[in-house]
């Protein structure tokens, strides 16, 4: 069974850090880049980061270049999203999911996670 599971979400001041994990199950990370999207009440899914299967090339959204940093550990079949500075328009529920090709549009991207809540608030 094809299946991503994300953890690592709660609360955290703002300021603060979380790091975010994404495992896979039922196939394997190697050949499909790995995206995070996150979606906020009322408003649509927005895309956070992507890092490429084949040469780890990574893309940021603007609002979080500096803060995020992608990362995938293919022997774990896992992908993490490292997130400093957080700030309360951080808040949403974060997803991660597989592409063939790197992008920040969520139609490229064909499995989910169920997503995990991230909340930045003191």
């Amino acid at each position: 069974q094809v299946q991503l599971v994300e953890s690592g979400g709660g609360l955290v001041q703002p300021g603060g850090s979380l790091r975010l994990s994404c495992a896979a199950s039922g196939f394997t990370l190697d050949y499909y880049a790995i995206g995070w999207f996150r979606q906020a009440p009322g408003k649509e899914r927005e895309g956070v980061s992507c890092i490429s299967y084949s040469d780890g090339t990574t893309y940021y959204a603007d609002s979080v270049k500096g803060r995020f940093t992608i990362s995938r550990d293919n022997a774990l079949n896992t992908g993490f999203l490292q997130m400093n500075s957080l700030k309360p328009e951080d808040t949403a529920v974060y997803y991660c999911a597989t592409a063939m090709t790197c992008g920040l549009r969520p139609e490229y991207y064909h499995y989910w996670g169920q997503g995990t809540q991230v909340t930045v608030s003191s």
